[in-house]
């Protein structure tokens, strides 16, 4: 089984995939997208997305990065592919499925799903441009509205030439709510095209997963959600890893604080460490009685010394 490390703007940036791929065993981790427009991106927009260019297109424990793009253009998205390949990624995906307002507004992202004439074009056109070594995927929903849109949409994929293809089993419209996750489409969907099938959605642990393989007849899960919620969900899913306990998430959580504060990006910290707690919060009632000591907090070391006191505190009860 594959396990792969979904993108998730805003969240899932090169710090947080630094450290889950080291807890994991991910085989493959893919950056946020890099909105492509009318121009071809300088190499610095690559770089600060995806810093593991800088070092053969890998995380310090060595699992693969794949940059995303997102884009309308097929002319612009296949010159940016170009040059985000050079650069040492490890292959391109491109945003089929963000569902964001904005994003689609400025006909980007899941907004496609209702040209499949023009996500040809723009796969056949990025498969052109990028060296045949380099893996040219595609990460889509069902459809725009109706899932049964998924069939012409993997067709126009399939025939573009990509490598493979990632499929959030929901539409558009179904946004994230559980209730309308339909992984069966993904089965029908294996029958119907020969490129290799990622499926996504709905998969929080390890009897999660082995469903949705079940269900879907595939052999490769994207996680996203479910990573920040569970932090070595990974291996969870793929090895009935135990879920992590409070005290190493914990622990976790401090690690990531010292990563955030000598990184670019320390100014920030309180709301990303609080934008995390969001998600922990789900998985672990501990996180969600702390996450309402340090919302009010704005600075950085008020904030770790409420996770420091936290830590001591809980040695001194186990």
């Amino acid at each position: 089984m594959r396990v792969i490390l979904g993108p998730m703007e805003g969240v899932l940036d090169h710090l947080m995939r630094e450290m889950l791929t080291e807890i994991n065993d991910y085989d493959l981790c893919v950056t946020e997208f890099i909105r492509i427009i009318d121009s071809l991106q300088p190499n610095s927009v690559f770089y600060r997305l995806c810093p593991e260019l800088h070092h053969g297109g890998k995380t310090r424990s060595g699992t693969p990065v794949r940059v995303q793009l997102l884009g309308q253009d097929p002319q612009w998205m296949a010159e940016n592919a170009h040059r985000a390949c050079n650069l040492g990624s490890a292959g391109i995906d491109i945003n089929f499925g963000c569902p964001a307002k904005a994003v689609n507004k400025s006909r980007g992202g899941a907004v496609l799903l209702k040209e499949p004439e023009l996500i040809y074009q723009i796969v056949k056109a990025t498969r052109a441009a990028v060296n045949p070594t380099k893996p040219v995927t595609a990460k889509v929903r069902l459809g725009w509205d109706d899932p049964q849109q998924c069939f012409e949409i993997a067709d126009a994929i399939a025939q573009a030439g990509a490598d493979e293809m990632v499929i959030h089993a929901r539409t558009k419209d179904d946004g994230y709510k559980a209730n309308t996750i339909k992984w069966d489409y993904i089965r029908q969907l294996r029958q119907h095209v020969t490129l290799p099938i990622i499926a996504n959605g709905e998969v929080w642990n390890h009897a999660d997963g082995q469903a949705c393989l079940t269900a879907t007849n595939t052999d490769a899960l994207m996680v996203c959600r479910g990573a920040l919620n569970l932090p070595n969900l990974g291996n969870v899913v793929k090895y009935n890893q135990a879920p992590m306990t409070w005290e190493q998430v914990l622990a976790l959580l401090l690690t990531y604080s010292q990563f955030e504060i000598k990184g670019d990006k320390g100014l920030y910290y309180p709301n990303r460490v609080k934008q995390w707690f969001a998600y922990l919060r789900h998985q672990y009632p501990q996180a969600k009685v702390l996450f309402t000591d340090i919302r009010c907090l704005n600075k950085a070391t008020p904030i770790i010394e409420r996770l420091e006191l936290a830590q001591q505190q809980l040695s001194l009860t186990v």
